[in-house]
Protein backbone atom coordinates (compact mmCIF):
# COMPACT_ATOMS: atom_id res chain seq x y z
CA UNK A 1 0.00 0.00 0.00
CA UNK A 2 2.92 2.37 0.67
CA UNK A 3 4.60 1.83 -2.70
CA UNK A 4 1.99 3.70 -4.79
CA UNK A 5 2.09 6.63 -2.36
CA UNK A 6 5.87 6.72 -2.55
CA UNK A 7 5.83 6.66 -6.37
CA UNK A 8 3.23 9.42 -6.51
CA UNK A 9 5.05 11.63 -3.99
CA UNK A 10 8.49 11.27 -5.57
CA UNK A 11 7.20 12.05 -9.05
CA UNK A 12 4.84 14.91 -8.09
CA UNK A 13 7.29 16.68 -5.77
CA UNK A 14 10.51 15.81 -7.58
CA UNK A 15 9.27 16.93 -10.98
CA UNK A 16 7.76 20.12 -9.53
CA UNK A 17 11.18 21.14 -8.23
CA UNK A 18 12.76 20.19 -11.56
CA UNK A 19 10.23 22.35 -13.43
CA UNK A 20 10.88 25.35 -11.17
CA UNK A 21 14.68 24.96 -11.07
CA UNK A 22 15.35 27.51 -13.86
CA UNK A 23 13.52 30.13 -11.76
CA UNK A 24 15.86 29.45 -8.86
CA UNK A 25 18.93 29.60 -11.07
CA UNK A 26 18.02 33.05 -12.34
CA UNK A 27 15.18 35.51 -12.63
CA UNK A 28 12.91 34.16 -9.91
CA UNK A 29 9.22 34.88 -10.35
CA UNK A 30 10.12 37.76 -12.67
CA UNK A 31 11.63 35.40 -15.22
CA UNK A 32 9.93 35.40 -18.63
CA UNK A 33 9.84 31.59 -18.25
CA UNK A 34 7.61 31.82 -15.19
CA UNK A 35 4.23 31.37 -17.00
CA UNK A 36 5.48 28.35 -18.93
CA UNK A 37 7.25 26.69 -16.01
CA UNK A 38 4.40 27.40 -13.61
CA UNK A 39 1.96 25.75 -16.01
CA UNK A 40 4.32 22.82 -16.58
CA UNK A 41 4.59 22.33 -12.83
CA UNK A 42 0.81 21.94 -12.57
CA UNK A 43 0.98 18.69 -14.56
CA UNK A 44 3.43 16.96 -12.23
CA UNK A 45 0.74 15.48 -9.91
CA UNK A 46 -0.85 13.81 -12.94
CA UNK A 47 2.53 12.39 -13.91
CA UNK A 48 2.63 10.96 -10.39
CA UNK A 49 -0.76 9.31 -10.93
CA UNK A 50 0.37 7.88 -14.26
CA UNK A 51 3.43 6.47 -12.49
CA UNK A 52 1.15 4.71 -10.02
CA UNK A 53 -0.98 3.33 -12.86
CA UNK A 54 2.11 2.09 -14.69
CA UNK A 55 2.96 -0.27 -11.82
CA UNK A 56 -0.64 -1.17 -10.93
CA UNK A 57 -1.26 -3.66 -13.77
CA UNK A 58 -4.82 -2.31 -13.82
CA UNK A 59 -6.74 -1.55 -17.04
CA UNK A 60 -6.65 2.20 -17.56
CA UNK A 61 -10.43 2.44 -17.89
CA UNK A 62 -10.91 1.02 -14.39
CA UNK A 63 -8.04 3.09 -13.01
CA UNK A 64 -9.61 6.22 -14.51
CA UNK A 65 -12.93 5.43 -12.82
CA UNK A 66 -11.25 4.84 -9.48
CA UNK A 67 -9.25 8.06 -9.72
CA UNK A 68 -12.28 10.20 -10.58
CA UNK A 69 -11.83 10.89 -14.30
CA UNK A 70 -15.39 9.76 -15.01
CA UNK A 71 -18.51 11.71 -14.02
CA UNK A 72 -19.36 9.35 -11.17
CA UNK A 73 -22.44 7.18 -10.79
CA UNK A 74 -24.83 10.12 -10.34
CA UNK A 75 -24.03 12.34 -13.29
CA UNK A 76 -26.82 14.76 -12.52
CA UNK A 77 -25.30 15.49 -9.11
CA UNK A 78 -21.89 15.94 -10.71
CA UNK A 79 -23.32 18.40 -13.25
CA UNK A 80 -25.02 20.42 -10.50
CA UNK A 81 -21.82 20.63 -8.46
CA UNK A 82 -19.77 21.56 -11.53
CA UNK A 83 -22.12 24.50 -12.09
CA UNK A 84 -22.09 25.34 -8.38
CA UNK A 85 -18.29 25.41 -8.36
CA UNK A 86 -18.24 27.48 -11.57
CA UNK A 87 -20.39 30.24 -10.06
CA UNK A 88 -19.73 29.69 -6.37
CA UNK A 89 -15.98 30.29 -6.39
CA UNK A 90 -16.31 33.83 -7.85
CA UNK A 91 -19.05 34.51 -5.32
CA UNK A 92 -16.73 33.45 -2.50
CA UNK A 93 -13.90 35.57 -3.92
CA UNK A 94 -15.99 38.74 -4.04
CA UNK A 95 -17.61 37.94 -0.69
CA UNK A 96 -14.13 37.66 0.83
CA UNK A 97 -13.24 41.09 -0.57
CA UNK A 98 -16.50 42.55 0.74
CA UNK A 99 -15.91 41.18 4.23
CA UNK A 100 -12.30 42.33 4.11
CA UNK A 101 -13.50 45.86 3.33
CA UNK A 102 -16.25 45.72 5.96
CA UNK A 103 -13.78 44.89 8.74
CA UNK A 104 -11.24 47.45 7.57
CA UNK A 105 -8.64 45.07 6.12
CA UNK A 106 -8.83 46.49 2.61
CA UNK A 107 -9.81 49.77 1.02
CA UNK A 108 -11.90 49.40 -2.13
CA UNK A 109 -11.78 51.94 -4.95
CA UNK A 110 -14.83 51.09 -7.04
CA UNK A 111 -15.12 54.62 -8.44
CA UNK A 112 -11.62 55.24 -9.78
CA UNK A 113 -10.36 51.64 -9.87
CA UNK A 114 -6.89 52.99 -9.12
CA UNK A 115 -5.31 49.59 -8.48
CA UNK A 116 -6.54 48.26 -11.80
CA UNK A 117 -5.17 51.40 -13.48
CA UNK A 118 -1.83 50.86 -11.74
CA UNK A 119 -1.70 47.27 -12.99
CA UNK A 120 -2.04 48.51 -16.57
CA UNK A 121 0.71 51.07 -16.04
CA UNK A 122 2.98 48.44 -14.48
CA UNK A 123 2.75 46.50 -17.75
CA UNK A 124 3.80 49.62 -19.67
CA UNK A 125 0.32 50.14 -21.14
CA UNK A 126 -1.87 53.21 -21.00
CA UNK A 127 -5.04 52.53 -19.04
CA UNK A 128 -8.30 53.16 -20.96
CA UNK A 129 -10.38 56.14 -19.93
CA UNK A 130 -13.41 53.96 -19.17
CA UNK A 131 -11.93 51.53 -16.66
CA UNK A 132 -15.33 50.59 -15.28
CA UNK A 133 -16.32 48.87 -18.51
CA UNK A 134 -12.91 47.18 -18.67
CA UNK A 135 -13.32 45.91 -15.12
CA UNK A 136 -16.79 44.53 -15.82
CA UNK A 137 -15.61 42.80 -18.99
CA UNK A 138 -12.58 41.39 -17.16
CA UNK A 139 -14.78 40.00 -14.38
CA UNK A 140 -17.30 38.51 -16.83
CA UNK A 141 -14.52 36.81 -18.80
CA UNK A 142 -12.91 35.49 -15.61
CA UNK A 143 -16.22 34.09 -14.36
CA UNK A 144 -17.57 32.75 -17.64
CA UNK A 145 -14.46 31.63 -19.51
CA UNK A 146 -11.86 31.23 -16.78
CA UNK A 147 -12.89 27.68 -15.81
CA UNK A 148 -12.71 26.61 -19.46
CA UNK A 149 -9.38 28.29 -20.22
CA UNK A 150 -7.78 26.97 -17.02
CA UNK A 151 -9.39 23.52 -17.01
CA UNK A 152 -6.52 21.52 -18.52
CA UNK A 153 -3.74 22.73 -16.17
CA UNK A 154 -6.18 22.54 -13.25
CA UNK A 155 -6.85 18.91 -14.17
CA UNK A 156 -3.10 18.39 -14.15
CA UNK A 157 -3.16 19.10 -10.43
CA UNK A 158 -6.59 17.83 -9.49
CA UNK A 159 -6.22 14.33 -10.91
CA UNK A 160 -3.36 13.94 -8.47
CA UNK A 161 -4.57 15.74 -5.35
CA UNK A 162 -8.30 15.17 -5.35
CA UNK A 163 -8.65 12.37 -7.90
CA UNK A 164 -6.06 9.96 -6.54
CA UNK A 165 -4.71 11.22 -3.20
CA UNK A 166 -7.87 12.32 -1.34
CA UNK A 167 -9.64 8.91 -1.42
CA UNK A 168 -6.44 7.20 -0.29
CA UNK A 169 -5.84 9.57 2.64
CA UNK A 170 -9.48 9.57 3.71
CA UNK A 171 -9.75 5.78 3.63
CA UNK A 172 -6.66 5.39 5.84
CA UNK A 173 -6.88 8.45 8.13
CA UNK A 174 -10.59 9.19 8.44
CA UNK A 175 -12.68 11.84 6.74
CA UNK A 176 -11.63 15.08 8.41
CA UNK A 177 -7.99 14.13 9.03
CA UNK A 178 -7.63 12.84 5.48
CA UNK A 179 -9.06 16.01 3.93
CA UNK A 180 -6.92 18.27 6.13
CA UNK A 181 -3.82 16.25 5.33
CA UNK A 182 -4.53 16.39 1.61
CA UNK A 183 -4.73 20.19 1.77
CA UNK A 184 -1.45 20.34 3.69
CA UNK A 185 0.30 18.18 1.08
CA UNK A 186 -1.18 20.28 -1.71
CA UNK A 187 0.11 23.47 -0.11
CA UNK A 188 3.55 21.99 0.57
CA UNK A 189 3.86 20.93 -3.07
CA UNK A 190 3.73 24.63 -4.11
CA UNK A 191 6.99 25.34 -2.24
CA UNK A 192 9.17 25.68 -5.38
CA UNK A 193 7.14 28.81 -6.18
CA UNK A 194 5.89 29.99 -2.79
CA UNK A 195 9.41 30.00 -1.32
CA UNK A 196 10.08 32.68 -3.95
CA UNK A 197 7.11 34.71 -2.69
CA UNK A 198 4.42 33.47 -5.06
CA UNK A 199 0.91 34.76 -4.15
CA UNK A 200 2.31 36.77 -1.21
CA UNK A 201 5.21 38.86 -2.61
CA UNK A 202 5.56 40.93 0.56
CA UNK A 203 6.30 37.85 2.65
CA UNK A 204 9.18 36.41 0.69
CA UNK A 205 9.88 32.79 1.62
CA UNK A 206 7.26 32.93 4.40
CA UNK A 207 4.70 32.74 1.61
CA UNK A 208 5.32 28.97 1.54
CA UNK A 209 3.93 28.59 5.06
CA UNK A 210 1.10 31.06 4.55
CA UNK A 211 -0.14 29.38 1.39
CA UNK A 212 -0.51 26.11 3.26
CA UNK A 213 -2.93 28.03 5.50
CA UNK A 214 -5.09 28.65 2.45
CA UNK A 215 -4.70 25.20 0.90
CA UNK A 216 -5.87 23.30 3.98
CA UNK A 217 -9.46 24.71 4.12
CA UNK A 218 -9.63 24.97 0.32
CA UNK A 219 -8.53 21.34 0.11
CA UNK A 220 -11.37 20.31 2.42
CA UNK A 221 -13.96 21.93 0.14
CA UNK A 222 -12.44 20.53 -3.05
CA UNK A 223 -12.03 17.12 -1.46
CA UNK A 224 -15.69 17.17 -0.48
CA UNK A 225 -16.63 17.92 -4.10
CA UNK A 226 -14.61 14.89 -5.20
CA UNK A 227 -16.08 12.48 -2.65
CA UNK A 228 -19.64 13.76 -2.96
CA UNK A 229 -19.70 13.06 -6.70
CA UNK A 230 -17.09 10.33 -7.17
CA UNK A 231 -15.65 12.60 -9.87
CA UNK A 232 -12.70 14.95 -10.01
CA UNK A 233 -14.41 17.39 -12.41
CA UNK A 234 -16.20 19.63 -9.88
CA UNK A 235 -12.85 20.15 -8.13
CA UNK A 236 -11.20 20.86 -11.49
CA UNK A 237 -13.77 23.58 -12.24
CA UNK A 238 -13.42 25.04 -8.74
CA UNK A 239 -9.63 25.16 -9.07
CA UNK A 240 -9.77 26.63 -12.58
CA UNK A 241 -12.28 29.27 -11.49
CA UNK A 242 -10.17 30.19 -8.46
CA UNK A 243 -7.09 30.72 -10.63
CA UNK A 244 -9.12 32.97 -12.93
CA UNK A 245 -10.88 35.16 -10.36
CA UNK A 246 -8.63 35.54 -7.30
CA UNK A 247 -6.31 38.22 -8.68
CA UNK A 248 -9.15 40.01 -10.51
CA UNK A 249 -11.04 40.51 -7.24
CA UNK A 250 -7.96 42.00 -5.57
CA UNK A 251 -7.69 44.64 -8.33
CA UNK A 252 -10.80 46.32 -6.93
CA UNK A 253 -8.59 47.72 -4.18
CA UNK A 254 -7.10 51.19 -3.76
CA UNK A 255 -3.63 51.79 -5.20
CA UNK A 256 -2.89 54.20 -2.34
CA UNK A 257 -3.51 51.35 0.14
CA UNK A 258 -2.94 48.10 -1.76
CA UNK A 259 -4.60 45.01 -0.28
CA UNK A 260 -2.51 42.97 2.10
CA UNK A 261 -2.62 39.52 0.50
CA UNK A 262 -2.02 37.85 3.85
CA UNK A 263 -5.26 39.23 5.28
CA UNK A 264 -7.64 40.20 2.47
CA UNK A 265 -9.31 38.31 -0.33
CA UNK A 266 -9.99 34.65 -0.91
CA UNK A 267 -6.35 33.61 -0.36
CA UNK A 268 -6.00 35.74 2.76
CA UNK A 269 -7.06 35.03 6.33
CA UNK A 270 -10.61 36.19 5.56
CA UNK A 271 -10.79 33.66 2.75
CA UNK A 272 -9.40 30.92 4.98
CA UNK A 273 -12.17 31.55 7.48
CA UNK A 274 -14.85 31.53 4.76
CA UNK A 275 -13.56 28.28 3.30
CA UNK A 276 -13.26 26.68 6.72
CA UNK A 277 -16.88 27.55 7.53
CA UNK A 278 -18.02 26.29 4.15
CA UNK A 279 -16.10 23.05 4.52
CA UNK A 280 -17.49 22.43 8.01
CA UNK A 281 -21.05 23.11 6.80
CA UNK A 282 -20.69 20.79 3.82
CA UNK A 283 -19.34 17.93 5.92
CA UNK A 284 -22.01 18.50 8.57
CA UNK A 285 -25.10 18.85 6.39
CA UNK A 286 -24.04 16.90 3.29
CA UNK A 287 -21.77 14.18 4.68
CA UNK A 288 -19.84 11.74 2.56
CA UNK A 289 -18.53 8.30 3.40
CA UNK A 290 -14.86 7.39 3.18
CA UNK A 291 -14.31 5.10 0.20
CA UNK A 292 -13.63 1.48 1.14
CA UNK A 293 -10.97 -0.71 -0.48
CA UNK A 294 -12.31 -3.18 -3.01
CA UNK A 295 -11.51 -6.85 -2.72
CA UNK A 296 -8.24 -8.03 -4.23
CA UNK A 297 -8.54 -9.07 -7.86
CA UNK A 298 -6.31 -10.94 -10.26
CA UNK A 299 -3.97 -8.00 -10.50
CA UNK A 300 -3.37 -7.88 -6.74
CA UNK A 301 -4.77 -5.73 -3.93
CA UNK A 302 -6.95 -2.93 -5.19
CA UNK A 303 -6.18 0.67 -4.52
CA UNK A 304 -7.99 2.10 -1.48
CA UNK A 305 -9.54 4.58 -3.89
CA UNK A 306 -11.37 1.74 -5.61
CA UNK A 307 -14.81 2.78 -4.53
CA UNK A 308 -14.26 6.51 -4.78
CA UNK A 309 -16.23 6.58 -8.00
CA UNK A 310 -19.36 5.48 -6.16
CA UNK A 311 -18.98 7.38 -2.91
CA UNK A 312 -22.37 8.44 -1.63
CA UNK A 313 -23.50 10.47 1.36
CA UNK A 314 -24.13 8.47 4.47
CA UNK A 315 -27.70 7.68 5.27
CA UNK A 316 -29.36 6.77 8.53
CA UNK A 317 -28.25 3.16 8.31
CA UNK A 318 -24.60 4.12 7.81
CA UNK A 319 -23.82 7.28 9.75
CA UNK A 320 -21.01 9.45 8.49
CA UNK A 321 -17.88 9.97 10.51
CA UNK A 322 -18.52 12.93 12.85
CA UNK A 323 -16.85 16.22 12.06
CA UNK A 324 -15.03 17.89 14.91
Amino acid sequence: MKRPLLIFTVLAFGLSWAAALPLWLGGGLGSPLMPVLGTLMMFTPSVGVLGVWAVSRMPFREFARQSGLTLGERRGRTAVLVLTAWLGVPLLAFLAMGISAAVGLVSLDLDQLSLLRASWQARGAEAPADLTTIAIVQIVIAVAAGPVLNAIPALGEEWGWRGWLVPRLVSTNGMLAGLLLSGFVWGLWHAPLTLLGYNYPRLGSWAALVFIGFCVPAGVVMGWLRLRTGSVWPAVVAHASLNAIASVALLLGDAAQPPNELLAGITGVVGWALLALLGAALLRFYPVRPPHPAAAGPAGPADPAARAGSAEPAGRDEPAEPVT
